[in-house]
């Protein structure tokens, strides 16, 4: 099982360039809220009908978080946690609002990921490992996290293995 240190390292091999960070900012947030808003219409058979497919990932993927961290853990499971409580109130609002906001979030999220990804000169992590999907909202939280001033050895760790963050200048040729 690979740890926190591990898994941000690798990530931030991919996420050097700040303005890259930046995007993930807004875009991670978007995607994680999206799939939250479109699981959060299907129920689980046989269970409390408030609970959803949205709950149950989010209680599949605190397991993932806290098994790597216990404060990175914490603190991303908090945010799934807020995304999948904002996700089940669009849950009750109509077919097209609710269609709206989950895949409009979605797209843009995506396009917003996109951008930052071609400010960086790389493709997004999870291409060469779909692990990436669920770094990636552990990456943004550590990311504030470390910007408080909380977990200086991951940090320095994660800068030490995968450099400094920087903004790329194009080459012109």
């Amino acid at each position: 099982m690979r740890t926190a240190r591990e898994l941000l390292s690798q990530y931030a091999e991919y996420h050097r360039d700040r303005r890259n960070i930046a995007t993930h900012f807004v875009g991670i947030p978007l995607i994680v809220f999206s799939v939250a808003v479109l699981l959060a219409r299907v129920p689980l058979p046989g269970l409390d009908p408030r609970l959803s497919a949205a709950t149950l990932m989010w209680v599949l993927t605190s397991g993932f978080y806290l098994s790597r961290h216990l404060l990175i853990g914490l603190a991303t499971s908090l945010a799934v946690g807020l995304a999948v409580w904002l996700g089940h109130t669009y849950a009750a609002a109509p077919l097209s609002t609710w269609l709206a906001v989950g895949l409009g979030s979605f797209v843009i999220g995506w396009i917003i990921q996109l951008i930052g990804h071609y400010f960086e000169g790389k493709k997004p992590a999870f291409v060469d490992d779909l692990i990436g999907l669920l770094v990636g909202p552990m990456f943004v939280v550590a990311e504030v996290l470390f910007a408080l001033g909380l977990c200086p050895d991951l940090h320095r760790h994660i800068e030490h293995h995968a450099g400094p963050t920087l903004i790329r200048t194009p080459t012109r040729t």
